[in-house]
């Protein structure tokens, strides 16, 4: 590794200086704390990262579980019982800056300012049917849709929940946009060949079901092929759609779950291609101050160049462990995150390797001060960042 003394030292002066200049909590609070009075830290430990309740309280489509805690002014009374016409779209805005220098031959330094800015909503529609969306600016791309989707809870009464829509196909094992590191789980991004396929944004249909026993099935149907725009009044450019599933269950402080997908690639009137994912991941609360996770997914492709091509499948495999620890517990104001990624592939462009250790502190429930160093394993590249990531 080529960090310097310089790299530390610069990371450690702002953390000291976070430490002793910042006192007081900031005003501004999100859409839901706002509707329901309650803090960021109810739902979010620290912000984006959810704990148990908020993860729920998402589930349910943003409601609580006891309806007689939903604030008895948040719809219209119109004299119809099949219409709710909600008084606050629930709006909220978040946006990330940073600031970095990196040793990989290019420019140095550079403000990397805004690096993302989204418009977020979502709420219910009615009692059991609810929306999210959020439109993004990001590295100075035009904006676009990420996450929008319709959600269905307790279908015909069952405990069977629905969305349907644009989401990502991770979203089942870990959310990456919840994640406190700027670093980002390298195998859900890593495409094979010329294949759109990985397992971030799709659009299609996801079914979940509360299982006795409490397990959990998630099973996904999707198109296959991103979220580019139509061509042609079509999204999906085959006849062809994906499947995924996944099984988990939840041990006390351990979760335990195992993934699988199956898709189809084919060019028009051209050759065609069949490539799977399969592997196990694992979440461990080790205490209120410590919580890993981890996955492993191996990667089947038959023809990823969609050439004609026969013999073996070639194999990417790799995953990721990440190590979280809250000094002060879950409503610290302190974070530490270390994520380490590895993927190996029959194809070197697959390939990766690379760490980083992120250091936040809270200057408010919903303003957060990031600071990281990053290495490549690869490229042998170094990044230093900070930043501020802020939701309001």
């Amino acid at each position: 590794m080529t960090y310097t003394r310089s790299f530390v030292l610069s990371l450690l002066a702002v953390a000291v200086l976070l430490a002793v200049t910042v006192t007081d909590d900031a005003g501004a609070i999100p859409a839901f704390a706002r509707k329901y009075q309650i803090s960021c830290s109810t739902c979010h430990a620290p912000f984006p990262r959810l704990k148990p309740f908020g993860e729920e309280f998402a589930a349910r489509g943003f409601r609580m579980e006891d309806a007689t805690k939903e604030p008895s002014r948040a719809t219209f009374d119109v004299g119809d019982p099949l219409l709710k016409l909600v008084r606050d779209v629930p709006l909220a805005v978040r946006m990330d800056a940073w600031a970095s220098y990196e040793d990989n031959g290019g420019p140095q330094t550079d403000f990397e300012w805004p690096w993302s800015l989204k418009l977020l909503s979502g709420g219910p529609i009615t009692e059991k049917i609810s929306y999210y969306f959020y439109a993004i600016f990001e590295q100075g791309e035009s904006v676009k849709l990420e996450d929008t989707f319709f959600q269905f809870n307790e279908l015909f009464g069952l405990p069977v929940d629905m969305v349907v829509g644009q989401f990502q196909l991770s979203d089942s094992l870990f959310k990456r946009e919840l994640r406190l590191e700027r670093n980002d789980y390298t195998i859900f991004k890593t495409r094979v060949g010329v294949l759109p396929t990985n397992l971030t944004y799709d659009r299609g249909m996801v079914l979940t079901w509360h299982a006795p026993a409490a397990i959990e099935v998630v099973g996904q149907i999707v198109n296959g092929n991103g979220i580019e725009a139509a061509e042609n009044g079509d999204f999906d450019d085959n006849n062809f759609k994906n499947t995924a599933l996944r099984l988990s269950r939840q041990f006390g402080p351990v979760r335990v779950g195992v993934f699988g997908y199956w898709g189809k690639e084919e060019l028009v009137d051209g050759p065609s291609t069949k490539f799977t994912y399969l592997g196990p991941d694992l979440a461990i609360e080790l205490s209120k101050k410590w919580q890993l996770n981890a996955i492993y997914l191996e990667r089947s492709d038959e023809d990823p160049f969609l050439v004609g091509r026969t013999g073996p499948d070639l194999k990417t495999e790799g995953g990721f462990a990440e190590l979280i620890f809250l000094p002060g517990g879950p409503d610290g104001r302190w974070a530490i995150a270390g994520l380490y990624n590895k993927v190996d592939s029959d194809l070197v462009e697959s390939q990766a390797e690379n760490v980083s250790l992120t250091l936040s502190y809270l200057l408010g429930r919903n303003i957060r001060a990031n600071g990281e160093i990053y290495h490549d394993l690869d490229l042998d590249d170094d990044r230093v960042s900070f930043g501020l990531i802020a939701a309001f």
